[in-house]
């Protein structure tokens, strides 16, 4: 798997926010069905880890919650990216057990298995192929499909010994159901410096940092003219973006400030992924904190 592309300089996901119905139960999922480890738990939050130390997932229960809606903006997915085809089949292997309904794509760049929390947040768990298999069109677009995946091939590949998500796992990609597709790649590439690497028509792109197929995907399938969802609604609270230094943090805040985005502190930050620096919400109303902690 490359590993560069979630590193500095490039701009990465670090962590993710995920708002919840029952904490109990997401908890009980994400441990048996996706293979994580609670690092630590209050009333109403838990901070997942694989490793014992580090987190890329949180969970946060809140009261009166109202189920995920269409015409709102906020999660598509958050994609687990997992180091070798073995751990995949081992995944794929695992949840066939457990008798879960999942979805699966072959785009090329990536072979992917796509599943839902039990409050309706999709998730994806994929490999990456190798880098050198990327197709890419001058240098500006990657070749990117969805095609049937193999799954009988990568069953093979496991060896039956799923153990929880392997050391090596990262957050791969954040994709995002947005509500105006030219504002999101104006704020996404003028305001943080993001490229975009592939369109899928009028109504999707994906866009990334360092040459990735996409550090974050953007369509309007189910929120062209959508609306943020609510605060005490299920879904994303937020997503970390690792940046490289002071200097591209100083140039963001500059760039977000001359659009009209808000540059601020958010008291609902994680304690995990890095450390605040600063944070905005993209023209879709999802929050966004920058850190500066990374590798």
């Amino acid at each position: 798997m490359p590993t560069h592309f979630h590193k500095k300089p490039n701009t990465y996901v670090s962590h993710v926010q995920i708002k919840v119905s029952n904490l109990e139960r997401s908890i009980e999922y994400y441990k048996t069905i996706i293979g994580f480890d609670v690092l630590e738990q209050t009333n109403q939050t838990a901070v997942l880890t694989f490793d014992g130390a580090t987190s890329i997932l949180s969970l946060e229960e809140v009261e009166a919650a109202l189920p995920l809606a269409g015409g709102q903006t906020g999660l598509y997915h958050f994609a687990i990216l997992l180091p070798t085809r073995k751990d995949l089949g081992n995944f794929l292997q695992h949840v066939a057990e457990k008798n879960i309904r999942i979805g699966a794509g072959d785009h090329h760049v990536s072979e992917a298995l796509y599943l839902y929390d039990p409050d309706g947040n999709g998730i994806e768990v994929y490999i990456d192929r190798p880098e050198e298999e990327w197709i890419w069109y001058g240098d500006s677009t990657v070749h990117m499909v969805t095609e049937q995946l193999n799954v009988q091939s990568i069953m093979a590949d496991g060896n039956g010994q799923w153990k929880g998500l392997p050391q090596g796992t990262v957050m791969g990609h954040i994709h995002l159901s947005v509500s105006d597709l030219e504002a999101t790649e104006k704020f996404y590439t003028e305001a943080l410096g993001f490229e975009v690497v592939t369109r899928y028509g009028a109504q999707a792109l994906f866009i990334s940092t360092g040459k990735y197929h996409h550090h974050i995907g953007l369509n309007t399938w189910n929120s062209g003219g959508g609306v943020k969802a609510p605060d005490n609604s299920v879904g994303l609270k937020s997503y970390t973006l690792v940046l490289d230094n002071a200097e591209q943090a100083e140039k963001i805040k500059a760039n977000l400030t001359a659009m009209g985005a808000k540059v601020e502190q958010f008291e609902g930050a994680p304690t995990f992924g890095g450390a605040q620096a600063f944070s905005t919400e993209d023209p879709s109303g999802i929050r966004i904190i920058f850190t500066l902690e990374g590798e």
